[in-house]
């Protein structure tokens, strides 16, 4: 039966599958279009119209979705990225990485971005938090879109035969399949939810509040305040607490050799949790510096109590840049 579905409304079922992938929704598509790819090679009447009408319906409900994402990235900014963050089952640390590889190579990650998961959650709203022209979103958008769309039709082609296989246990099982797909996804779900939310709660002890710093700054010595927001975040939303130095968890070392094991520092990001901030604060710690925490709220909690902000010229310096007092003896 499942089969005769996917021969029949093939075309439509990708539309609608691909489409709400695309919005966010926890919707697998790569699935649903591998097997209208099997669907086509067990039914050669499929090749033709109904074959490029799948590859379009795919094409223009990727683009429909991610053009959604985009217009919130273009209208909110960071806010959209924020939300992505906080919704994604990801670590916020595997997100950043995904911000830094969108700043390396630019809008063009868009034509692979569907292959490398969590690549494209990202991408797509910051190519408008970045002012990205439509146009060129697009063309590169629909160039992926459709290259995953064949490499799927084209997987689920070549293994037609196993997947007929599957096809025909799953028909002698009957409603019992469907149970455990969706259990199975049920269970993936949860295993990687439960793992982002131990490492929340094995990261949330170390921090500082607001307050807290802010009487720190009017004390001697003076906190060394470390902004480890991507390079891409800290265009999207170019301000700073005054201040802050820029630093990169991956070049550690440098902060290492340049301070004293006794330097306290105070470190922020603006992702939920301050995920990326605690990490660096653990580092810092795992390093000898026994006094690094992370700021509660990041960024936007020192902006919504109104302290001043600094504003980032467009030659601020680069990611694990650090300019501060050296090491003393």
């Amino acid at each position: 039966m499942l089969r005769d579905l996917i021969a029949q409304y093939g075309p439509l079922l990708v539309f609608v599958n691909v489409l709400a992938s695309a919005l966010g929704l926890p919707v697998p598509a790569l699935p649903t279009v591998v097997l209208f790819g099997a669907m086509v090679a067990l039914h050669p009447a499929l090749i033709g119209a109904p074959l490029a009408a799948a590859i379009g319906l795919s094409v223009v409900a990727a683009l429909i979705g991610d053009s959604v994402w985009y217009t919130a990235g273009r209208r909110y900014g960071g806010t959209t990225l924020r939300t992505i963050c906080r919704l994604s089952l990801s670590r916020d640390s595997c997100v950043k990485k995904t911000e830094r590889f969108f700043g390396r190579y630019g809008v063009r990650v868009l034509a692979v971005a569907r292959f490398i998961p969590g690549l494209s959650l990202v991408s797509v709203p910051m190519a408008g938090a970045l002012g990205t022209r439509y146009r060129t979103f697009a063309g590169y958008d629909a160039l992926g879109a459709a290259l995953w769309t064949v490499c799927c039709l084209l997987a689920g082609f070549v293994f037609h035969q196993q997947i007929d296989w599957l096809f025909a246990g799953a028909s002698q099982l009957g409603r019992a399949v469907l149970v455990v797909i969706v259990a199975l996804l049920a269970a993936y779900a949860a295993v990687r939810w439960m793992r982002r939310r131990a490492l929340i709660r094995q990261l949330s002890s170390a921090r500082i509040g607001v307050d807290e710093l802010d009487a720190l700054l009017n004390a001697e010595p003076l906190p060394v305040i470390l902004d480890v927001r991507s390079a891409e975040l800290r265009k999207v939303d170019p301000f700073s607490i005054p201040g802050a130095e820029f630093a990169d968890e991956r070049h550690i070392s440098d902060i290492v050799a340049r301070y004293p094991v006794t330097q306290k520092f105070v470190i922020y990001c603006s992702c939920p949790n301050e995920v990326s901030a605690a990490l660096m604060a653990k580092r810092l710690q795992n390093a000898g510096f026994i006094d690094a925490l992370a700021l509660r709220g990041g960024l936007d909690a020192w902006r919504d109590t109104g302290r001043t902000l600094a504003s980032l010229a467009s030659d601020a310096p680069p990611a694990g840049a650090i300019v501060g007092t050296p090491k003393t003896a």
